[in-house]
């Protein structure tokens, strides 16, 4: 066994360590936070490339795959072991998530420079990292969930980490409840799944639930509808990645997550919490795509991949469309994410593993690279989020107007030069190939077209025209002096430690691309571990629905600049072009279908109903059963009472009395005087011979 195989688990530890050392420090100590923190990433970074490594060592001879478990808890005679896995899932996720993950704690120092809570922060950040990973190298589903719930309970704290604003306590409480909803279909997924198969690992010498004789039995087994018992596992199983990754129905927390600091939004938006998910899909795979049939030139479709696509294909349109209308700059790039983890999970369905998480991979850089970006226009601006009050921040802000607009291209998917495009390439590619329906290749395209519209109409607010801050700080100025007030309120460039991650994360956000084209699709072959060789003629095959993918993004761009672009807004309450020209249009867009509202009015309402209902039988019913118990049980102990004092104690008394009066009589009688014992005799003669003479008489 490789040694980084036994050693998987300090990659977590080194965080959860990092965490409880900084939660036990004494205040104030930031740089001891932070380089614990960064240092705990940066060590896990170089153990995830060693791990890396490993499995590049056997790429091309098949599927690589080492497990290491251990006994944990024993009930009965039977013993659970849990442990580790190692795979190239595991192993790019790894690397993923670290080295994001570093370079957000890293632009975090700088943002988070001022607050006084710095120390809280990054024991959260290294917390939620510390789950994140536990959840990428679990080989078995309860280590797994142990370390999702971990990542559950750190995005409460994180989201609503200024919990003194009401609106991110409610954020966070809604990201929590949301999200426990799924998790509850996991839950249920995995009871069934160990009842089924007697075990919750994923891979154990042939015995583990994912490996071919679990599978078997629970596709021999069919419970309601005519489903076989891995479907509906699956199906449950998704339930919990539907909550995670923020998919519809479940998709409402994931905007409102924007209230927690920005560095957070790009943490869960790109890197750990939402990819979570998708990782799940991806890990569970076997369990979703067991009992298909595989052609020559298909791909496995079941039902619970049919759903995985469906969701996500409506995912993806939904969130896509609703960010066309939005004003913040993070809320636009949070339904952007959303968005595209619809992508994601329509790619696992459509196209398999490798097809989703190439996405998940490219999306989690030039993500987080957009949500950094709006963080550091955000500081630039003096906290200002909403894009109608920017403008002009390219002449102010360099180096970030630069970046951005790569990772705009990026989440775009710019033809050629960025990885967004060959990502999303790929699964519209096998989207179009679907056998089931073409709807979610439509779907897709259309994605697509509002996905390079909103981000080229957010980039033209935020970055050309003229800077329309000045207005508020100008009114808060005094006589004479508005002039000056606003030019001290002009926007500024970031300093380099948040810079510099920005400028590294553009780099990725290019580079990327080039490990998944048709020519050279190395990432498909990585995780599949089959060996491959460049062949730009399969550029060809793809050519015609590349063009159609280019045309779409270009097409989406260029309206935007000509909305957004060729004239630019002057002031900040001037009327959006699209609520100018579609009212109605823009207004339900803006207020996101009113599905927030349609959950108050229905499953809020209903909530409330039932709790009301509850409180009522607790009162009136069962409340009432038990008073009506004790008035019943009182009103006996006083009827006990009042024949105990008015009958009882009044006979006995007076039977006591006479009792004591008889006794106290007859004790006169024994004075011990002769005299008195010779009258009583006497007396008592006289009264026998009276007696004897009157019957005698009669």
């Amino acid at each position: 066994m490789i040694w980084i195989v036994k050693n998987l688990w300090l990659i977590p530890a080194l965080p959860l360590f990092a965490a409880g050392i900084i939660a036990v420090n004494k205040q104030p100590a930031r740089k001891l936070a932070a380089s614990l923190a960064i240092g705990s990433m940066a060590i896990g970074f170089l153990l995830s490339l060693c791990a890396f490594a490993a499995t590049l060592g056997h790429h091309g001879e098949g599927a690589f795959r080492e497990v290491f478990s251990f006994p944990w808890i024993q009930f009965g005679g039977q013993w659970m072991t849990i442990g580790w896995v190692l795979d190239p899932l595991t192993a790019i996720m790894l690397v993923m998530v670290t080295f994001v993950g570093m370079l957000i704690f890293i632009f975090s120092v700088g943002y988070m420079a001022h607050d006084q809570n710095f120390m809280r922060f990054f024991c959260f950040l290294a917390l939620f990292a510390s789950g994140m990973l536990g959840v990428v190298i679990a080989n078995n589903l309860l280590l797994l969930f142990i370390s999702w719930e971990i990542v559950g309970l750190t995005s409460y704290l994180l989201i609503g980490f200024w919990y003194h604003k009401p609106s991110a306590a409610a954020a966070a409480k809604k990201a929590f409840i949301t999200t426990r909803i799924g998790d509850l279909g996991l839950l249920i997924g995995m009871v069934w799944l160990y009842a089924e198969t007697g075990t919750l690992n994923f891979y154990e010498e042939g015995r583990g639930c994912l490996e071919q004789s679990a599978l078997a039995t629970m596709l021999a087994h069919v419970t309601i509808g005519g489903l076989a018992v891995s479907t509906v596992i699956g199906l449950l199983i998704f339930l919990g990645a539907v909550g995670k990754s923020g998919q519809v129905p479940l998709h409402v927390w994931l905007p409102d997550a924007m209230e927690g600091p920005t560095p957070v939004s790009a943490l869960i938006h790109a890197a750990t919490m939402v990819a979570a998910g998708v990782f799940l899909v991806a890990r569970v795979y076997p369990l979703m795509a067991a009992g298909a049939l595989i052609g020559e030139h298909s791909i496995p479709t079941t039902t619970s991949l049919t759903v995985v696509t469906w969701i996500g294909a409506i995912t993806a349109i939904f969130a896509a469309s609703i960010a066309v209308a939005q004003n913040d700059i993070k809320r636009i790039l949070a339904y952007s994410t959303v968005s595209q983890l619809g992508y994601m999970m329509m790619g696992i369905g459509v196209g398999g593993v490798a097809v989703g998480m190439f996405h998940l991979i490219t999306h989690a850089f030039f993500k987080a690279l957009l949500f950094l970006g709006s963080a550091s226009v955000i500081h630039g601006c003096h906290e200002e989020q909403d894009i109608r009050k920017m403008g002009g921040l390219r002449k102010y802000m360099p180096v970030t107007f630069l970046v951005y607009a790569i990772g705009m291209l990026a989440l775009a998917g710019f033809p050629l030069l960025f990885s967004g495009f060959w990502s999303k390439d790929e699964i519209l590619h096998h989207a179009h190939e679907w056998p089931i329906s073409q709807i979610p290749f439509y779907l897709g395209c259309t994605g697509a077209l509002f996905t390079a519209f909103y981000m080229t109409r957010q980039v033209a607010l935020v970055f050309y025209g003229t800077y329309r801050g000045h207005e508020k700080s100008a009114a808060h100025g005094h006589s004479g002096h508005g002039h000056a007030a606003a030019h001290n309120h002009d926007p500024h460039e970031s300093p380099a430690v948040m810079t510099v991650p920005l400028m590294i994360l553009a780099g990725f956000a290019i580079l990327l691309g080039l490990i998944g084209t048709p020519a050279w699709p190395w990432f498909d072959g990585y995780l599949n571990g089959e060996g491959v060789k460049v062949d730009f003629a399969k550029l060809q095959e793809t050519a015609g629905l590349m063009g159609v993918s280019a045309l779409i993004v270009i097409s989406g761009i260029s309206l935007g600049i000509f909305l957004y672009g060729k004239r630019q807004r002057q002031t900040s309450a001037e009327q959006d072009v699209l609520e100018a020209a579609q009212p109605a249009l823009f207004k339900l867009l803006q207020n996101k279908y009113y599905i927030d509202e349609f959950y108050e009015a229905t499953v809020i309402r209903f909530n409330e109903f039932a709790a009301w209902l509850c409180d009522f039988f607790d009162q009136y019913v069962f409340g009432g059963l038990v008073k009506l118990v004790s008035y019943v049980t009182v009103g006996l102990s006083w009827a006990y009472r009042l024949m105990d004092e008015n009958y009882v104690n009044f006979a006995f008394d007076d039977f006591c009395e006479g009792l004591r009066k008889g006794g106290g009589g007859i004790s006169k009688m024994h004075t011990g005087r002769v005299q008195t014992y010779l009258r009583i005799i006497g007396v008592a003669l006289v009264a026998l011979v009276i007696m004897l003479v009157w019957g005698h008489l009669i």
